[in-house]
């Protein structure tokens, strides 16, 4: 494999004023773990990018991570750094974070 993790972030736009993660700060969600893996060295490791819907619209901003598959949900800012050092770099699953379908 190319890359360790593979994460995609929801930055979708829906019309009519439905709640959708791109406006709930997808992009800036891409930007911030692209800065931080940068600062941390592990960004040939990682591949980040903007997706899609996620199907997760009601807990937005919405993310997942592969191989694992795993979804998070409600992701912040802050909760930048500590999905990186948690689960890209200890394969920890952050469980407040994590939605089950």
């Amino acid at each position: 494999m190319r890359y360790d993790h593979h994460i995609f972030i929801c930055t979708n736009q829906k019309t009519e004023g439905k709640k959708c993660c791109g406006e709930e700060r997808g992009m800036e969600l891409v930007k911030e773990f692209k800065r931080q893996l940068t600062a941390k060295g592990v960004q040939s490791n990682v591949r980040v990018q903007r997706s899609g819907c996620l199907d997760a619209c009601s807990f937005g901003p919405s993310m997942v991570i592969y191989p694992q598959g795993t979804h998070y949900g409600h992701v912040q800012l802050e909760d930048v750094s500590r999905i990186i050092d948690e689960h890209l770099l200890n394969n920890k699953t952050l469980e407040d974070l994590e939605l089950k379908f």
